[in-house]
């Protein structure tokens, strides 16, 4: 976690995330809008690994048509929106509404080894690699009461939230 937004400066690609969880399923329905008009597309069903640490879960990514989205946008989901910064190795989640002020970095590795020899930035926070309460599937869920519980728990200063 961390307290702020990167500089823009170290920003090599910036994109607007809407991720739909699709209810009753372990599915997300993403879209990701890119500055220059692009848009990805697709459907993601994320299994986590029952192991401490940064070790990747098996995910499993469909690309979407603008059609198929559609017809998948229209099953009932509950909504998280982001801006996510690209700041390699880092991914980072700048989130809107409820969430607002929280910022999650999530290293992007080729393998599980890469990732746990990623030492985290001085900018770093707070660690929550480990905190279940911290993925797009419960945060979706997650009230602007039970965040600043959450922060308040790893001893953060009402400046952070």
């Amino acid at each position: 976690m961390l307290a702020e937004a990167p500089e823009p400066a170290t920003v090599t690609v910036t994109r607007m995330i809407t991720d739909r969880y699709l209810v009753g399923t372990r599915l997300r329905l993403r879209r990701a809008e890119r500055p220059d008009g692009g848009c990805e597309l697709k459907l993601t069903q994320k299994v986590p690994i029952a192991r401490p640490g940064a070790v990747q879960g098996l995910i499993t990514n469909t690309y979407l048509s603008p059609t198929e989205y559609e017809l998948l946008a229209s099953l009932p989901a509950a909504v998280l929106s982001k801006t996510r910064f690209s700041v390699p190795p880092l991914g980072v989640d700048v989130f809107d509404g409820p969430l607002r002020g929280l910022v999650l970095a999530e290293g992007e590795f080729t393998t599980d080894e890469e990732a746990q020899r990623f030492v985290p930035p001085p900018e770093c926070v707070a660690e929550v690699t480990d905190d279940t309460r911290f993925t797009g599937g419960r945060l979706v869920e997650t009230s602007r009461h039970d965040l600043l519980q959450w922060l308040a728990e790893y001893g953060l200063p009402p400046a952070t939230r």
